[in-house]
């Protein structure tokens, strides 16, 4: 099972001409590919109009080396038929092509259309890292976007990307993946903090509830330190 981790209020990006495909890809080809279920490929039917391989980063286009963890980056925009989209149409997608992908997904009621950049940590053997799939905000189509970041080769470039999706930023001289790592930690504790908060509002004796909030405090004062965007001395 996947899960969305959203960071709102970051925009798209200005994906450059020289790096542009526009060439639509058929939903049956990934599915088949990623070797997908009978649920599956009823969700790119229920959930996907269309799937159009928009753009390719990479050394051609863009003259940055590539790197030994990413060599190309595709940039792949899905037209969606409802509002929403399960991650495991993104997972099966990536399962499919081995290069690392960031996605753009759309959606419309005839009377405004609004975006989203999603994608998943993959590594270098083209395997997604854990389930996790970051995402921005939806965006009004009429928002303007970033210019592409700047980077001195393919793999600057993807932490940079994905950087921008996290939903705390990346310190200085901090690598990706580390960065990624550091996310879990943080959710794993937010998830603790509530069920303690659960617990505590059902605990009768003072005495626990004492103990349990020590521990509420004990864990918020390690997230705090988490999701610093400088880290301190103790970590």
């Amino acid at each position: 099972m996947t899960s969305v981790v959203e960071h709102v209020g970051t925009n798209l990006i200005q994906w450059p001409e020289a790096a542009k495909v526009d060439r639509v890809i058929p939903k049956e080809r990934l599915y088949t590919e990623a070797s997908a279920g009978t649920a599956l490929r009823q969700r790119f039917v229920d959930e996907v109009q269309r799937v159009r391989w928009a753009y390719k980063l990479g050394e051609e286009s863009l003259r940055l080396a590539p790197s030994e963890t990413v060599t190309e980056i595709q940039v792949f925009v899905l037209d969606l038929k409802g509002s929403s989209l399960d991650n495991s149409v993104l997972a099966s997608i990536d399962k499919a092509i081995p290069s690392q992908i960031i996605f753009e997904l759309r959606r419309e009621d005839g009377l405004w259309m609004e975006q989203v950049m999603a994608a998943a940590y993959k590594r270098a053997d083209g395997k997604a890292k854990g389930t996790d799939y970051f995402r921005t905000g939806w965006i009004d189509s009429d928002q303007s976007r970033d210019p592409l970041p700047a980077a001195l080769n393919m793999d600057g470039l993807y932490s940079q990307l994905l950087g921008r999706l996290l939903p705390h930023p990346i310190r200085p001289a901090e690598e990706l993946s580390d960065a990624l790592d550091r996310m879990g930690r943080a959710r794993k504790l937010i998830r603790e903090v509530a069920a303690l908060e659960k617990k505590l509002r059902a605990e009768p004796q003072l005495n626990r509830k004492i103990e349990i909030r020590r521990q509420i405090k004990e864990r918020a004062a390690v997230l705090t330190e988490l999701t610093d965007p400088v880290p301190n001395n103790k970590e």
